[in-house]
């Protein structure tokens, strides 16, 4: 019986090459793995698959200008909306300045200084043109009292012989109007300035 080995079967099989874990990238057990970083490493995936570079690059700059476009939408819509707050101030704070003007031309139509002179027509002319940008004149007697329209400088009785008072008031009415309101729109440019007084 031969006992020889045959060298050659054994030079046949495959070589097992020993990978050190340092190599593998996997971690030795026992090992302890600093906090914050994978027990593995992460298996890159590729960026680009099988597309080709243009087509990765076109895709970028597609995308780079859809968000510079939307930015600038944003961007327009911002400007439009500031631009008529803008408008808006600007014209509240022309009309806001021709109030005493204003005052001063209903005090003399008030007292008779207007009818049948020159300056009647310049007055309405004037009131009429404002009246185009939304002034608006309020606050007269029998008004009810709103605190957000009025501004009460004095509360009185209720003086019965006054016959243009509504006789069936019941809430605070206005009695004395000292100083008009000025509105333009819905906002107040100025409140009007009266006297109230509760019914009995």
């Amino acid at each position: 019986m031969d006992d020889s080995v045959n060298t050659e079967a054994v030079n046949d099989e495959p070589q097992r090459e020993e990978v050190a874990p340092e190599q593998s990238g996997a971690v030795p057990a026992g090992a302890e793995v600093p906090a914050g970083e994978p027990a593995e490493a992460p298996a890159e995936v590729p960026a680009t698959g099988d597309a080709h570079p243009d087509t990765v690059l076109a895709a970028e700059r597609l995308a780079d200008l859809q968000r510079l476009q939307a930015e600038y939408v944003n961007y327009k819509r911002r400007v439009d909306r500031d631009r008529a707050v803008v408008q808006e101030r600007a014209v509240r704070d022309v009309l806001e300045s021709v109030l005493p003007v204003l005052d001063d031309i209903q005090l003399a139509r008030e007292h008779g200084d207007l009818e049948g002179g020159p300056f009647a027509a310049i007055a309405d002319k004037l009131e009429s043109t404002l009246g185009r940008y939304g002034l608006e004149r309020y606050g007269a007697k029998g008004e009810v009292f709103d605190p957000q329209q009025h501004e009460a400088l004095m509360h009185g009785e209720w003086p019965a012989d006054d016959a243009d008072l509504p006789a069936d008031a019941s809430a605070t009415t206005v009695v004395t109007v000292f100083q008009p309101g000025y509105r333009a729109g819905e906002q107040v440019l100025r409140p009007a300035r009266v006297m109230v007084a509760d019914p009995d």
